[in-house]
């Protein structure tokens, strides 16, 4: 079993294969998690906002298409697949924890090396265990078709951590409509309020106004229908 790092395109299936797709962000996201490592504390807010749009969506569409699909093909899908959730659910935490802070705050610099860790864990753990196993157990077609399901969810779901939804369907399915519209209206005010310093204060405004309404939609308890006991205990063991 080899890590999808060590592939080909051509070993991964093809260009419209999911694990083509995966390893594509997973570069993506290192790419920017060095930027981050050298940046200025005034430019991560920037960096962050791009890290945000990439990664919860990607990490929404695996919760929505491909770990369901990985219980259902592997005996240990279960298992594997409540791991990399719980990573999910600490990311979700540690952000929304992270957004209550000022660029000054003391914990900031330890909170922020934690989810940069963290990311790249999840990483280690989809690129050298998770998605290979599904490699296994799947023809390259059957990769491809999964790559169009899963492409298509990461292209219209939520930008920003929600820690209150289930990991799992039906509650993250749910959720995603009203969360993604809500989210998607925040990274449009929260990029003009970057680079308008005169109207940043009006937009923060409107932005936080939109932040409450989504804290009222993941706390709607159908949302949280299909969640796996134990997804949010940290001392799961691997």
């Amino acid at each position: 079993m080899r890590s999808l790092a060590e592939q080909t395109t051509a070993e991964l299936g093809g260009r419209w294969s999911v694990l083509t797709r995966q390893k594509r962000d997973h570069v993506e996201l290192e790419g920017m998690l060095q930027e981050l490592d050298v940046a200025a504390v005034e430019e991560q807010p920037e960096i962050l906002h791009r890290i945000y749009r990439l990664v919860f969506p990607h990490a929404f569409a695996e919760e929505s298409v491909l770990w369901p699909t990985i219980r259902r093909v592997l005996p240990d899908g279960e298992h594997l697949t409540a791991i990399v959730e719980q990573e999910h659910q600490q990311i979700n935490e540690l952000v929304a924890e992270l957004e209550e802070l000022s660029l000054q705050d003391a914990d900031r610099p330890a909170l922020l090396a934690s989810i940069v860790e963290l990311l790249r864990e999840d990483v280690r753990d989809e690129e050298d265990t998770l998605l290979p196993r599904l490699q296994e157990a799947l023809q390259p077609k059957e990769l491809r078709r999964l790559g169009l399901a899963w492409e298509a969810v990461r292209r219209s779901a939520p930008t920003r951590p929600h820690p209150v939804v289930s990991r799992r369907p039906p509650g993250n399915v749910l959720a995603a409509l009203p969360l993604s519209a809500l989210d998607r209206a925040r990274d449009t005010l929260d990029r003009a309020a970057l680079r308008s310093e005169g109207l940043r204060p009006n937009l923060s405004r409107v932005s936080a106004a939109l932040c409450r309404g989504a804290a009222v939609v993941e706390h709607i308890p159908v949302m949280r229908t299909g969640e796996r006991a134990g997804t949010r205990d940290k001392s799961t063991s691997r």
